[in-house]
């Protein structure tokens, strides 16, 4: 296991809640949900196997793998059992845990997910092409879902922000998290999953449209779907305001 990079933020008593960034993003990606989550929990953000400080052990990873160092860092932490929410590929890990620990999550809030990776997404291709050319090789294309057109016209700071931060990920760790990615199927396990869980897809996301949640959404016992509308991948930045709102609700209940 790896020991990832972490941080809290939020009252020390409150109940913890987990949040899991996509693919070729930071912890810095929750920074719009943490004043409204931190007013009732504590919350903990972790960075994957590459991202930010964590470390890049040799690759190729597994979803086993990256799961398996998040159940290492809340035994570490004393932490038994949490709230989670998960986008994208956190979203991912988090079902794998709720599957094959499923004393571990209390709530469980998937964004952009999806219960298996496309044939179409060549994660193993997208790797290959970041080992033999660097992150600058791949960056247009795996930034380019994240956000509608709009978003980069309203608020271009932040997009250059997400942007930058992609640019200093380590190039080995990424391409291994990929590798993880490209193998993704995890059909079998949904409906294993037995918290309550909220799934929520961006109206205009190119990477992964409202169906590939719908049907995840489907196969997991009593799940809520939503689609928020004008928001592409990264909707939780996109449109904080709604997705804020569905997190505030679902983890209070």
């Amino acid at each position: 296991m790896a020991a990832l990079q972490y941080r809290f933020d939020g009252p020390g008593h409150a109940p913890v809640v987990l949040l899991l960034p996509p693919l070729g993003t930071t912890m810095s990606v929750w920074e719009p949900q943490l004043s409204e989550l931190t007013r009732d929990h504590r919350v903990l953000r972790v960075n994957h196997r590459g991202h930010g400080s964590s470390p890049a052990p040799e690759g190729p990873y597994t979803v086993e793998e990256l799961a398996l160092d998040l159940l290492g860092l809340l035994e570490s932490e004393g932490l038994t059992r949490v709230s989670a929410v998960g986008a994208g590929l956190g979203g991912a890990l988090l079902v794998w845990i709720a599957a094959n620990s499923p004393r571990t999550l209390e709530r469980l809030a998937l964004l952009a997910p999806a219960p298996r990776t496309p044939r179409t997404h060549r994660w193993d291709l997208l790797a290959s092409r970041v080992r033999g050319g660097g992150l600058e090789a791949v960056a247009a294309e795996v930034v380019r879902p994240w956000f509608t057109p709009d978003m980069g016209e309203e608020h271009p700071e932040v997009v250059a922000r997400l942007t930058e931060e992609f640019g200093g990920l380590d190039p080995d760790g990424f391409a291994s998290v990929c590798d993880a990615l490209a193998r993704m199927d995890q059909r079998h396990l949904v409906a294993s999953v037995r918290v309550p869980t909220l799934v929520a897809s961006a109206a205009h996301d190119p990477l992964l449209p409202p169906g590939h949640g719908c049907r995840l959404a489907d196969g997991i016992p009593a799940a809520r779907f939503e689609v928020v509308p004008g928001a592409a991948h990264l909707l939780g930045v996109e449109r904080a305001d709604r997705v804020n709102e569905l997190l505030v609700e679902h983890l209070a209940r």
